[in-house]
């Protein structure tokens, strides 16, 4: 695992020089950089494979074409075997020079013979030809910019910046849409003209042009499998098994990380059983978390005789803002504290973890699935009872501010049932956040107007309608896999581990696991809430782990945040907010900012999605455009508490 970048323009050295020492991070264990015919490519490098001779850029036979890769090819001995018998001539032991002859052999088209997850550029000198690839379902990230005939790419969006050929703006038109959708959808990033490619492309650069396709679709969810119950448990099993043991290549141990969760501790069991070896597993808890995990965690643990590395931490949530964004370059996710604590914590051990995401959106895990069944029934009911009965007196239970409240599943269920199929789905996903009209209220006139596009629901109904899957579940499930966890949980993923220089591995996203999954019929991934949900991975994991762990209700890990923005942290929304960067430039109304954290504070509502959203672009403003460094802002932002 790594970082990479690569530049064509002025001081070109010692520009990729600045780019890689910016995400060194990524690749604490080695630099390496190298200037052919008018491109330098360079890479942080996090040895795993071939940890002495694995250096890059990597050259191919005749030192015309170089290669710098961020990933792992898991099916690269059965290729090494194939383009060694072709006549290649292997420098290193490494995984991905396999890339390196593939190109030589089929060119830009070797991207879909490669099974792993990556992030690489060819440069191919003869030719002038810079290719940009990019893995299946985007767990490695990759960022480029273009000016006339200079292009510099970058595993993270400060590494472009530094190469100096765009102007550090925000994106209007990408925090339009991050507001409602969490994550920033196509090729957007939150930098104008810091362009991302999107998962399952390949980029080719040549002549002062840039080209762009996809290479792969997940094109499974019509194509049912037949079978028994039984029988497609069997199957689903196997097939698991052959992915965990596809991810286990390494010449450095492997650990896992352990929720307690129904997916992390399937991972951990399968390694245990595929291995028949000890390894590490790694846990946290959190101090006044609702609710704790770990006991389920141990009895994984004991049940495989794991070296177990677990830590009760007593986070900072607001202190730890900076450091996430700073490896993010965009606002930190709450999702994202707990990734980047628990790899805290193994990276004092291991450098690289298997990990359990990627079994929600496979197998259909979330409620939000179970519930648009449930808003579907309850859409029966006549609209003007809804909206002036049920509606009244569901904004009357009271908020309790914890996690999954009934009032705002109340709240949410009257809202979503005067929405319909893509509509209600894509409503959800806004619902906790900033809907469309809740946009309104917050962008400010002359901001709506410098957007060109406003329609984020159609960034959702563009996949959710495409005809690639047919039935409801499916829709969702497709729609999430291509949006939600390329450009936001796999996105966290990576930035949160590499921050700790730790390489995550998570087998249930497998591209061919989840062609495999969507292959699957609805009825064995769902089945009404509770154990329902994710009923048929339930099936297999019920060889594997005690039943108890299996039926228990889905918890989820989180923090009080809710609660915490009322208490300790409001003097420090109102000092903060009173300044606010993003009224100062005229993109949000102070009034509705004003009125949303009062509301908060006051027991009116809970806000606190909303309210973490504008704190994290407080901060991250403050970061990306004024130039404040991590610790600066941990600074600050004790001296306002």
């Amino acid at each position: 695992m790594c970082g990479i970048a690569g530049f064509n323009g002025e001081n070109a050295d010692a520009v990729v020089r600045r780019m890689c020492d910016l995400m060194a991070y990524r690749g604490p264990d080695d630099f390496g950089a190298e200037s052919l015919g008018g491109m330098t490519l360079g890479q942080r490098r996090l040895s795993i494979v071939d940890l002495s001779g694995g250096h890059q850029p990597i050259p191919n036979e005749t030192g015309r074409i170089l290669l710098v890769c961020n990933g792992e090819i898991y099916n690269s001995p059965t290729l090494r075997e194939e383009l060694i018998a072709k006549g290649h001539a292997f420098r290193t032991k490494t995984d991905v020079e396999v890339i390196l002859h593939l190109y030589e052999e089929e060119g830009e088209r070797c991207i879909r013979r490669l099974h792993g997850m990556f992030a690489f550029a060819v440069w191919d000198a003869d030719r002038a030809r810079l290719v940009l690839g990019r893995d299946h379902m985007g767990q490695k990230p990759l960022f480029y910019a273009v000016s006339g005939n200079v292009i510099a790419f970058a595993s993270e969006p400060k590494g472009v910046l530094a190469a100096g050929i765009v102007n550090p703006e925000v994106d209007l038109e990408a925090l339009w849409h991050y507001m409602s959708l969490r994550y920033l959808p196509d090729d957007r990033s939150l930098f104008a003209g810091v362009v991302k490619l999107p998962a399952a492309h390949v980029a080719v650069f040549e002549n002062g042009s840039l080209r762009t396709e996809r290479y792969w679709s997940l094109d499974t969810f019509r194509d049912k499998l037949e079978g028994s119950e039984e029988e497609l448990t069997d199957l689903l099993e196997k097939k698991l098994l052959e992915t965990v043991e596809l991810h286990l290549l390494s010449d450095v141990p492997i650990g896992t990380f352990l929720s307690g969760g129904i997916d992390s501790s399937l991972v951990t069991a399968m390694t245990a059983r595929i291995t028949g070896k000890r390894f590490r597993t790694f846990s946290i808890g959190v101090k006044d978390q609702d609710i704790n995990e770990l006991p389920w965690a141990e009895k994984i643990v004991n049940q495989y005789q794991l070296e177990w590395c677990k830590e009760i931490v007593d986070p900072d949530v607001i202190g730890t803002i900076p450091d996430m964004i700073d490896h993010m370059d965009e606002p930190a996710d709450p999702f994202g504290v707990g990734v980047y604590l628990v790899s805290q914590v193994a990276a004092r051990y291991d450098k690289v973890v298997l990990s359990g995401d990627g079994g929600d959106e496979n197998f259909a895990g979330y409620d939000r699935f179970a519930g648009q069944r449930l808003a579907e029934l309850y859409a029966l009911v006549p609209a003007g009872i809804r909206r002036h009965v049920f509606g009244n007196l569901f904004k009357m239970v009271p908020e309790s501010f914890g996690y999954k409240s009934i009032a705002s599943k109340l709240r949410w269920l009257n809202d979503m049932s005067f929405y319909s199929a893509g509509g209600r789905y894509a409503r959800s996903m806004s619902f906790l956040r900033f809907t469309q009209e809740a946009k309104d209220a917050l962008f400010t006139e002359s901001a709506k107007a410098r957007i060109a596009d406003t329609d984020s629901v159609g960034k959702i109904l563009a996949w959710f309608e495409d005809g690639t899957a047919e039935e409801l579940l499916d829709r969702m499930l497709y729609t999430d896999l291509m949006t939600r966890m390329p450009d936001h949980l796999l996105a966290i993923s990576d930035r949160m581990s590499m921050a700790h220089s730790i390489e995550v591995r998570p087998p249930l996203i497998d591209y061919k696991l989840t062609e495999f999954a969507a292959s699957l019929p609805t009825k064995l991934k769902l089945r009404g809430t509770g154990r329902g949900l994710k009923y048929i991975l339930r099936n297999v994991a019920s060889r594997y782990m005690p039943q108890e762990l299996i039926d228990r209700p889905k918890q989820g890990f989180g923090f009080p945040i809710a609660r915490w923005l009322r208490t300790d942290l409001a003097a420090f929304q109102r000092h903060l907010f009173q300044h606010s960067r993003m009224v100062e430039l005229g993109i949000f109304r102070a009034e509705e900012i004003q009125r949303l954290m009062e509301e908060h504070i006051g027991g009116k509502a809970d806000h606190n999605f909303r309210l973490w959203i504008l704190i994290n672009l407080e901060i991250w403003h403050r970061m990306r455009f004024e130039g404040k460094s991590a610790g600066e802002m941990r600074d600050w932002i004790n001296s306002l508490r």
